[in-house]
């Protein structure tokens, strides 16, 4: 017959020899304490889902759990399984729920390969000392917008472009984990990116003309022609160095890159200036017949070349150039397109954007003409000569439009 468990009969219960026996409660159906063999003691509370499952529900270890609380919380546990619920199967499924560490790593398995290399590289860097530092044991579904702002704001303390990287990659990661069904919004929704200031710097031609003399001297010529590429083409460095001679028509003056090496993963066919036929001739000739790289990784040629940062900082040091990144030289091509008048759609289809609005970043290149016309204005009326306007390149230096 089942008794009025209180504190004190709970405390005096004798323990079993062996295994645990149970002691029900003749309040609440299903109300019992568990004593063990070890004289441990906890009040557990057994019930049926709708669904006729049975169940045994661990509320908490006497003495920590006074009796009467107990009672309380198996009153509670019992509304809500007459309400359709399942304490323990949500237990259950809460234990089983992917962690953000779980979700990192079908990211990195099944999104992260459909990605280009360098972007790989980057994703996996932030993942790893990120990401999963600051998250990774949390379930999925337990992430929570405060989480996310927690770490994007002690990301930007020290590095705020950064910080909203990581972001980006984080709400490209939940967006996955919502497909997936792992749980059913984004978290990093209406997190309040830092604001980034668009990098311009250009070469100056006096900076042009102290780097052609440095690529001249300096030791390692590949790389030296590495940005004479860069230079001649307005091409990103990755796709320079991933060029082959099967991309390169010298006869024709054209370079057609793969989809697989653009920025946009769309084919790109780029018309080459003879200044540059002439370059990939001379490099053409002093490489093996064999190799299928323009600029290999070594004498075999089996691979192509994947890092130049050392090899242009020296440069830069050689040419007295200062807070020059390689990508800059891409920046420096448009501008002096734009400066020889050239339209921003002309610039934009040479550079390979296929947004308008990626190129728009370059227009304000394009007031010398502008310029030009107001000084021819207040030349007439003050009667003075106009003020000459500097282009980017010398007379000799700059490219005869086709």
């Amino acid at each position: 017959m089942a008794d009025h468990l209180t504190d004190r009969l709970v405390k005096a219960l004798e323990a079993p020899a062996e295994g645990y026996r149970l002691e029900p409660d003749d309040e609440v159906k299903g109300f019992n304490v568990r004593i063990t063999a070890a004289n441990v003691r906890s009040f557990v509370v057994r019930y049926r889902t709708k669904t006729g499952l049975q169940r045994s529900y661990t509320i908490g270890a006497f003495p920590d759990w006074k009796t009467a609380a107990a009672r309380d919380e198996a009153k509670r546990i019992k509304r809500a399984v007459d309400g359709g619920g399942d304490p323990v199967g949500d237990e259950r499924e809460l234990r089983a729920a992917a962690t953000v560490n779980e979700l990192a790593n079908r990211f990195e398995a099944e999104v992260l390969p459909r990605n280009r290399p360098k972007t790989r590289r980057n994703y996996h860097n932030q993942i790893r000392t990120e990401i999963r530092p600051a998250l990774g044991k949390l379930k999925v579904e337990a992430v929570r917008f405060a989480d996310i702002d927690k770490l994007h704001r002690e990301l930007s303390e020290r590095a705020p472009y950064q910080a909203n990287r990581v972001i980006a990659l984080l709400s490209r990661m939940f967006a996955m984990a919502v497909k997936w069904e792992m749980r059913s919004d984004n978290p990093c929704k209406g997190i309040e990116r830092n604001a980034e200031d668009k990098r311009e710097r250009y070469l100056s031609p006096e900076e042009i003309a102290r780097l052609s003399d440095a690529l001249d001297k300096f030791s390692e010529q590949q790389t030296s022609d590495i940005v004479r590429m860069l230079l001649l083409t307005g091409a990103r460095v990755g796709e320079t160095m991933q060029a082959r001679w099967s991309d390169i028509n010298l006869e024709l003056g054209r370079w057609t890159k793969p989809s697989a090496h653009t920025k946009q993963r769309k084919a790109h066919v780029l018309p080459l200036s003879d200044a540059a036929v002439l370059l990939l001739r001379r490099i053409r000739e002093a490489v093996p017949a064999a190799c299928p790289f323009v600029f290999p990784a070594d004498k075999d040629g089996t691979t192509h070349r994947r890092e130049m940062k050392n090899g242009w900082t020296r440069i830069c040091e050689m040419a007295e150039i200062e807070n020059c990144r390689v990508h800059d030289l891409r920046h420096t091509a448009a501008s002096i397109l734009i400066n020889q008048n050239y339209s921003l759609p002309i610039v934009g289809q040479l550079l390979g954007h296929t947004v308008p609005a990626t190129t728009q970043r370059y227009a304000h290149l394009a007031d010398d003409p502008l310029r030009r016309a107001v000084e021819d204005v207040a030349a007439v009326i003050t009667g003075k000569p106009s003020a000459e306007v500097v282009a980017l390149l010398p007379n000799n230096r700059r490219p005869r439009p086709r």
